[in-house]
Order: structure tokens, then sequence, then C-alpha cells
């Protein structure tokens, strides 16, 4: 019985002692968060500069800044030395035709 106590005893004197150093490094940690200056957040790109949308005219055609280039220049075009802008798929990713029901 006297031993069971002196173990109980000894058990919630360790379990204390976790818990008061448990406590004390939050609290120590809490006062360096505290004392440190507080940081700046510094935004890693700047943000895209936007130029104003070109004027609408009625009737017109729709306005687009900058004018919109064909991903696959015409046939002339490519003859006349234009380069496409995207290169050509590759052949394990061209699907056959979908048939028409």
């Amino acid at each position: 019985m006297v031993a069971d106590r002196t173990r109980l005893r000894n058990d919630v004197l360790i379990a204390s002692t976790l818990v008061v150093a448990g406590v004390a490094i939050a609290v120590v940690s809490l006062h360096a968060i505290n004392a440190a200056p507080p940081q700046e957040m510094a935004q890693a790109t700047q943000p895209p500069q936007t130029t104003p949308p070109a004027e609408s005219k009625p009737g017109g055609e729709r306005p687009t800044t900058p004018a919109p280039e064909p991903a696959r220049p015409d046939a002339e075009a490519q003859k006349a030395g234009a380069k496409p802008a995207l290169p050509p798929a590759p052949a394990e990713k061209i699907a056959p035709p979908i048939e028409k029901k």
C-alpha cells in the first residue's frame, strides 16, 4: 500500500512538472512574439499594370487591346516564314475524330 502511494506521488510529481514546463514554454514563446517588432508583409510581384479598355463605338467592331494573334498562322503566312505560336501536338495526344450518330 505504501509503495502504491509512493508511486502515485512520484507520478503526480512528474505530471505536474511536465505541465509547469509546458506552461513556461508557452509563456516564453508568447513573450518572444510580443517582444519582436511587427514584421511587414512583402509582395513577391508587383500587381499587373492594367491598361484602360479601348473605347467602344456604336455599330463598330468590338475593340480588342492588343489585337489577338492566331496560334496557327494560315498556310500562306507559313510559306512567308511565320512560325506557329504553339508547337504541334504529339501524336499520342491526337484522338481520332468523333463519329456523328
